[in-house]
């Protein structure tokens, strides 16, 4: 751990700038994290961003702790990799602390370790992150939905593959460059989705979620041209599409749409109740086809910017 800046604010409070945490550091955030998660009802930070509290530095990755006194009140995370988009920020004080300019003080260090060329996301879009926002001049950029739908009543004929596609289920270790290269490709208009690396998959394959059996591939032939990757939110009961993407060449013939009906079929063997996903609002294409399949919106994320 090493620890780049520390910035001293008025009164108690400071906010100490780490390119790594130590060990007892991540649990504090941790820590922090759940208690913000039980009051506001979800995650202040991705699940990218927690997997990013461990494991040492990551290029490109800062956090930002304020401290009242001995007290961690406010974490925040600033990811600087991507090489066009301006890094990007998620941020949460501890739901006893708020009140009191913790908020706009950990936003201000955002704006100034940035250059004042910033993205944040506000999980929920509740209106204190709106107020937030305004107060830190920053504009509403992006809407990610929450979709929702019931798998108790799922009534999905059996998928249809296009002909000469072939489906099986991921080998951790045999499949992990082909699928980050389709990944790459499918999602390449897709900043967080499209730039994960063999570290950000490794991490997840040592998540006690990690099943590749709901890992779905599709070949034609040799080559990898499409995916399913769900997961099981084993406390909530509650089933994802995690991930799904199709290669930019084997799209528009009828993959995608069984891809997802064979992961849904795939959760709803387990016996969970409730399917979630996650798209962009803006993509009325893909909204469009999970609405048809019965997803409803459940939750909005907005992420807001500094002009530019």
């Amino acid at each position: 751990m090493t620890s780049d800046d520390t910035a001293r604010l008025p009164g108690a409070r400071s906010i100490e700038t780490h390119s790594a945490l130590s060990p007892e550091q991540t649990e504090s955030v941790l820590g922090l994290l759940a208690e913000a998660a039980l009051n506001d009802g979800q995650q202040a930070v991705s699940e990218q961003g927690r997997l990013q509290l461990r494991g040492g530095a990551r290029e490109g990755v800062s956090h930002l702790l304020l401290v009242v006194g001995d007290e961690l009140v406010g974490y925040a995370q600033l990811e600087d990799t991507d090489p066009v988009e301006a890094p990007a920020a998620e941020m949460v004080v501890h739901p006893s602390h708020r009140g009191h300019g913790h908020g706009r003080a950990l936003g201000s260090a955002l704006l100034a370790a940035s250059g004042k060329r910033l993205r944040v996301w506000a999980h929920g879009g509740h209106s204190a992150a709106r107020h937030l926002a305004q107060v830190l001049g920053l504009t509403l950029f992006r809407e990610l939905r929450q979709m929702r739908r019931s798998l108790t009543d799922l009534e999905l004929p059996e998928p249809v593959l296009p002909q000469g596609v072939t489906l099986r289920t991921f080998e951790p270790g045999t499949d992990d460059a082909a699928w980050l290269a389709v990944n790459s490709a499918a999602f390449a208009h897709h900043p967080e989705q499209g730039s994960l690396t063999q570290r950000d998959l490794d991490d997840r394959e040592a998540e006690a979620w990690f099943d590749p059996a709901g890992f779905f591939l599709a070949f034609r032939g040799d080559r990898l041209i499409g995916f399913h990757w769900t997961k099981v939110h084993a406390e909530e009961r509650l089933g994802e599409v995690y991930v799904l993407g199709v290669a930019p060449g084997a799209q528009g013939g009828g993959l995608g749409k069984a891809l997802t009906t064979v992961g849904l079929r795939h959760l709803a063997a387990q016996a969970l109740p409730t399917a979630m996903l996650y798209v962009d609002a803006d993509n009325k294409a893909a909204v469009s086809v999970y609405e048809r399949l019965g997803f409803l919106t459940h939750e909005t994320d907005l992420m807001y910017r500094t002009e530019t």
